[in-house]
């Protein structure tokens, strides 16, 4: 598997041999202990931004971000492509219902529904994604639920965001992206404020690039892109 068909806050399982090249690595008691238990419950690592050296030298960029017990440490690792088992993906939003505050339990149920007759693909990362995967403490008080949200072009992603702002203030917060089917990825609070005209760019977000785009133009490309998909 090579990085061209990865995608940020996609995530990956290792193998049992790539476990073992990477606890094998010079690491500190802290991480030692954190990718021991990684390893032996056979958790996930998250697909990160891509550095230039990664292409050159064909490994993949990933990342752990530990748990309270391990100091909410973030641990960053390379793997060669043979490490890969298989490529996964976060949490839906109704796995993670139950670890909202009661109060937000009815709009989160909403929420869930309203995007789904919208036929979004939406999943959790984040605190909340991280605690429903592997059963440690993540969550806290001021934790955002951030949802990664795929949609097809500008028409859908206006529609989502809708529902989005609808939500209103209710705790927790939400936070998170637009994925389109290009791979190009935007906060989907920073796209509302580009829409109404009240910012004049938007930072799109590649799994090797961030760039600030003035103008429709990549947007365009990301819709042509689904199109040829579909």
């Amino acid at each position: 598997m090579g990085t061209q068909r990865l995608r940020r806050h996609q995530l990956v399982r290792l193998t049992d041999a790539g476990w073992r090249a990477i606890l094998q690595r010079p690491w500190d008691a802290q991480a030692g202990a954190c990718l021991s238990h990684w390893a032996i419950h056979r958790l996930p690592l998250v697909v990160t931004r891509q550095p230039a050296d990664s292409f050159a030298d064909g490994s993949i960029a990933l990342g752990l971000p530990a748990p309270a017990r391990w100091d909410r440490r973030r641990l960053p690792l390379r793997v060669p492509p043979a490490a890969v088992l298989y490529v996964d993906a976060f949490p839906r939003l109704a796995d993670v219902r139950g670890l909202v505050p009661r109060s937000a339990a009815r709009p989160v149920r909403a929420l869930d529904a309203a995007l789904q007759c919208r036929q979004a693909d939406v999943r959790v990362f984040g605190s909340y994604g991280w605690q429903a995967m592997t059963g440690l403490s993540y969550v806290r008080s001021e934790s955002d639920l951030d949802l990664w949200i795929g949609v097809d072009g500008m028409e859908q992603a206006d529609e989502v965001a809708g529902q989005l702002h609808a939500f209103g203030t209710a705790k927790p917060r939400l936070d998170g992206e637009f994925v389109f089917r290009d791979g190009a990825a935007v906060s989907w609070r920073e796209w509302v404020e580009w829409r109404a005209g009240r910012t004049r760019g938007l930072l799109v977000r590649r799994l090797d690039s961030v760039a600030l785009h003035h103008d429709l133009a990549w947007c365009e490309r990301a819709s042509i892109f689904a199109e040829l998909a579909a």
